[in-house]
């Protein structure tokens, strides 16, 4: 029975689940998360968790890219696999950003003036329009391809939604390691 309102109400699960998802981002950025019901992790163990958002990020674009060829190529379960390790990857970055945030707050951009404001924040403007785009878009898909079997799927949006979603996905993916690098390696 679950399985059936959710398939047909695809589009209102994504954007509750949007919603909700935005909703915890926006809360630990401003710092609404009660920090004292979090444990405390090292100082070490944060400091380490930018970069290896960076290197989850890294990888979520090989296994996006990789969903990209196999559909193109027919094979399903190896798309499946793919778009589903990165669904993984981008909810352990999340889980792993908020948790950094909520403890530590957000990074000042340590660069010159200049870089900031003509570099840097517009490419973390972008960076966090695009992931703030792809959640409902996200949702959707996935909602659509996990609630149908696969020949069914063909009569939905999946294949559109897909593109578009993975496409700015690999965007963000990509400037969000352009983010890490001006804040953490170039200065």
């Amino acid at each position: 029975m679950a399985d059936g309102f959710a398939r047909r109400n695809v589009e209102s699960l994504a954007a509750v689940l949007s919603v909700v998802s935005i909703a915890l981002v926006v809360g630990a950025v401003r710092g609404v998360v009660p920090v004292a019901v979090l444990p405390r992790a090292s100082d070490s163990v944060l400091h380490a968790i930018p970069a290896v958002n960076a290197g989850i990020s890294a990888v979520a674009i090989v296994t996006i890219l990789a969903g990209w060829r196999w559909i193109r190529r027919g094979e399903i379960r190896k798309h499946r696999a793919a778009m589903l390790t990165t669904t993984v990857l981008f909810a352990a970055f999340l889980a792993l950003y908020l948790y950094r945030v909520a403890l530590v707050g957000t990074t000042p951009f340590p660069g010159p003036e200049g870089v900031y404001t003509f570099v840097y924040l517009p490419i973390l403007a972008v960076h966090i329009g695009l992931a703030i785009v792809c959640i409902p878009l996200l949702y959707y898909a996935l909602l659509l391809a996990g609630t149908r079997p696969v020949r069914d799927i063909y009569d939905t949006n999946h294949a559109k939604v897909g593109r578009v979603a993975a496409s700015l996905w690999l965007i963000s993916f990509s400037l969000g390691i352009v983010v890490y690098l001006l804040l953490y390696v170039v200065y």
